[in-house]
């Protein structure tokens, strides 16, 4: 069998030869008149007009018959098929960046066969017919290189199994599978109904830091590095610019959202990345009351842009968004299941619970906050949704207001949606007193090991001490894309992150 090496030599001998007979192999001009989703629109009138054109591509297959070569190209918005005759004696068309003078005595048609290989790109000129067969087909007059490829594309019937060399030549990968394709371009639909639906309702879209002195808005274990210009270390932000956000409803922007990268230095799984995309928005003047209602709409709007439907198999369950959503109170949720008010509990209560269902925690990390939420996420996995947690306690959301009817409870919610949080939304919390004291109690975890625990940010409580309205916040992850698409988070992405190839 030829090794990929021994194939890569032979086409830079096919690269030097078209140098030294004068043809430049990567031309930074091409002759082309019309794309080929263009050619098969206006195919018809083309045909009858018997108008040349030239289109460009990369040939996806190519097949010798004698004095035949049929030619599958893609240029990205379709396909199509051009035929070069040895008879009709296709020319090469010079460019202007080729020598004024190409030295062969090979026919256009021969030199084609000579230098040409599957997985280069050309551009063919010719007029339009229609094979007896029914294709529609280019055949060609002229033709010139637009790129040489060195290495073989693989076939596209057996294309890339392997799950890593998927993710690592993910070019390939969208080169040869059309569903991969499709769910790039969906994503794109997807954070774009996000955009149009906020802009519509008159939030501006702002661009917040990402490299932060504290990393601040959520909790998560943030990665660190050094600004070499000012001397100190800094961290790459946890969230989508939430407390800078916050600010800037202290500045009087009373709607602002970012889309944007978010980087946790976590661990990695199908529903979990450590470099991702998130929006985050605020709305002053609001509460999560509200909140519930625009984010129900702006749920199904998103739903139907992106894939046309509000249903959808979320681990084996189907979950309609149009259906009415429910609230799920998170402290009866956890008492019916386990026999304990969380809000009541202290840690050794919470502990033994865990041990006697067999939920596994690291004994040297537990605290009271990671003890109650190991307990909601094994009850978490039994709501199908759509609908709102809420009645969180308050000592696990530093960030939101406190329920007025249940002081130790906030007013936050999550989306539920086949099991999954996708979704989290609250009255953000503008007490700059209560903010600093839960700031403060943040900062006693983190010093009692507890390093996903929140930073506390100084120069936040000062904004928030120069008066900031009350607010409504909401953040969602690309998390919600890859569970409504039914694929891993890792699919869905076009660039996973992967270790260093072995030389």
């Amino acid at each position: 069998m030829t090794s990929i090496q021994d194939i890569r030599e032979i086409r830079l001998a096919k690269k030097a030869q078209l140098e030294k007979i004068g043809i430049n192999p990567y031309p930074s001009r091409i002759n082309r008149t019309h794309t080929l989703a263009q050619t098969l629109v206006e195919f018809d009138e083309l045909e009858k007009s018997e108008t040349e054109v030239s289109v460009v591509g990369r040939i996806m297959s190519l097949r010798g018959q004698g004095a035949l070569a049929f030619i599958d190209l893609s240029d990205g918005t379709e396909r199509f098929q051009a035929l070069l005759k040895s008879d009709e004696n296709p020319i090469y068309i010079k460019t202007d960046e080729d020598s004024e003078k190409i030295e062969t005595e090979l026919s256009g048609f021969d030199l084609f066969k000579e230098v040409i290989d599957e997985g280069d790109f050309i551009s063919v000129t010719g007029k339009l017919f229609t094979t007896k067969r029914g294709q529609k087909t280019v055949a060609v007059s002229g033709w010139s290189i637009v790129a040489k490829s060195l290495r073989p594309i693989p076939d596209e019937f057996y294309g890339l199994k392997d799950e890593d060399e998927r993710y690592r030549q993910r070019y390939i990968d969208i080169l040869l599978n059309p569903e991969v394709r499709k769910i790039v371009e969906r994503k794109s639909i997807f954070w774009n109904a996000f955009r149009q639906f906020l802009l519509e309702k008159n939030f501006i879209e702002v661009q917040t830091p990402i490299l932060e002195n504290t990393a601040g808005g959520a909790e998560a274990r943030p990665f660190e590095t050094h600004h070499n210009a000012l001397d100190i270390d800094v961290f790459l932000r946890i969230s989508c610019g939430e407390l800078w956000q916050k600010k800037l409803m202290v500045a009087g922007l009373p709607k602002t959202f970012e889309i944007g990268r978010v980087f946790r230095n976590e661990g990695m799984s199908a529903t979990h990345l450590q470099d991702y995309t998130q929006i985050e928005f605020y709305q002053a003047y609001s509460d999560y009351h509200e909140g519930m209602k625009m984010v129900t709409e702006l749920y199904r709007t998103v739903a139907e842009k992106t894939f046309g439907t509000t249903k959808f198999e979320i681990d084996g369950q189907t979950v309609d968004l149009s259906n009415d959503w429910a609230e799920y109170d998170y402290v009866k949720i956890v008492e019916d299941k386990f026999n304990v008010n969380v809000i009541e509990s202290d840690i050794d209560q919470l502990v033994e619970i865990l041990k006697s269902n067999k939920i596994d925690f690291n004994p040297n990390e537990i605290n009271r906050e990671r003890a109650v939420d190991l307990l909601w996420k094994v009850c978490r996995k039994e709501i199908i949704g759509p609908g709102f947690l809420i009645n969180v306690p308050v000592f696990l959301e530093p960030l939101a207001k406190k329920d007025p009817k249940n002081p130790k409870s906030v007013e936050r919610f999550q989306i539920i949606l086949g099991g999954t949080e996708l979704g989290k939304g609250f009255s953000e919390l503008n007490d700059s007193v209560d903010q600093e004291s839960r700031f403060d109690h943040q900062e006693s975890l983190r010093a009692a090991g507890d390093d996903e625990a929140q930073m506390k940010d100084s120069e936040y409580i000062e904004a928030m001490e120069y008066g900031m309205p009350p607010t409504f916040g909401f953040g969602i992850s690309e998390r919600l894309f890859s569970v409504l698409n039914g694929t891993s988070i890792r699919e869905t992405t076009i660039f996973p992150m992967m270790r260093p190839k072995d030389d």
